[in-house]
C-alpha cells in the first residue's frame, strides 16, 4: 500500500475567513516503510500571517515573498498523492485548506478526496487514548518519537513526526520486523539439511543488545495496542 504523511501549515485557522496555506509537507510510506520520497514546499500565500501563525511557524511574508503560489505547485502536488492513502492528523482542517486552495484555481481540480483517500489519525488517536490528551506532541511523547527538535511547527518536520506516531499507534504483529526474505532459490542440500531430523542442529542466541531491542519493541507495540500476542504467549 502506498501512504503519503501530510501536513501543513497556514497563516491562520481558518481557511472560510480568506486564511492561506503557506507550507505543504508529504514523505511517503510503501508497505509501511518509508520510502525516501518526499514533498515540500513554500509558498508564497499573498496576504499577512497572523501574529500566532507566525510565532508557531517562525514564517514570515517578508520570507514568503519570493516564494512560487499554490498555482504554480499545484500539479506536482497533486502528482506526488494521486492514488495515495493520505495519512493526516486532524485532516479535516488541512483538508478543508487544500479544497479551499483548489477551489481557488477553478473547478477542473477538484477536491482532494478526487485525488486520495484520507486517514485522521487524530480520530484514531481518540478511539485507543479516549479522554486524553491527543495533540501530536502528547503522542509523540505516549508513543515514544523523539520530537525533541521541534521548537517550531514545519510542515515536512510534522510530517516525519506523524508517520513515526501513526507507525506506533497502528503497529500490529507484521511491524516485529521478524519476517525474512526467502532465497530465489532453494538447493536440494539445504532442504535436505533442514528435513533431516538427525543432523546437528546449531542453537543461535541473541545478544543482550538484540534481547533489549526486542523488549523495547514490544513494550512500544503493548502501549499502542493494549498488549502483544507474543507476551501473551511466551512471558
Amino acid at each position: 500500500m502506498r501512504q503519503v504523511v501530510l501536513d501543513t501549515e497556514t497563516t491562520g485557522l481558518a481557511w472560510d475567513r480568506g486564511h492561506r496555506v503557506i507550507e505543504i509537507g508529504c514523505v511517503e510510506l510503501l508497505a509501511r516503510r518509508a520510502s525516501g520520497r518526499r514533498f515540500q514546499r513554500y509558498l508564497n500565500p499573498e496576504r499577512d500571517i497572523d501574529a500566532g501563525a507566525q510565532e508557531v511557524t517562525g514564517l514570515s511574508r517578508e520570507f514568503l515573498a519570493d516564494k512560487p503560489l499554490f498555482a504554480t505547485v499545484v500539479d506536482e502536488f497533486l502528482e506526488f498523492i494521486r492514488d495515495a492513502e493520505l495519512i493526516i492528523h486532524n485532516a479535516e482542517f488541512d483538508v478543508g485548506f487544500l479544497n479551499a486552495e483548489l477551489s481557488r484555481l477553478g473547478p477542473g481540480y477538484g477536491r482532494i478526496q478526487d485525488y486520495a483517500s484520507v486517514l485522521d489519525t487524530l480520530a484514531l488517536a481518540r478511539e485507543r487514548f479516549p479522554g486524553q490528551r491527543n495533540s501530536l506532541d502528547a503522542l509523540c511523547r505516549r508513543l515514544d518519537v523523539d520530537n525533541s527538535g521541534r521548537e517550531l511547527h514545519g510542515a515536512l518536520l510534522d510530517a516525519q513526526l506523524l508517520a513515526e506516531v501513526y507507525l506506533a499507534l497502528t503497529a500490529g504483529q507484521g511491524d516485529l520486523a521478524l519476517v525474512v526474505a526467502e532465497p530465489e532459490t532453494t538447493s536440494m542440500a539445504a532442504i535436505a539439511m533442514t528435513s533431516d531430523p538427525s543432523r546437528p542442529r546449531r542453537l543461535l542466541k541473541a545478544s543482550p543488545d538484540e534481547c533489549a531491542a526486542h523488549e523495547q519493541r514490544l513494550d512500544r507495540i503493548d502501549r499502542a495496542s493494549g498488549g502483544s500476542l507474543w507476551r501473551r504467549l511466551f512471558s
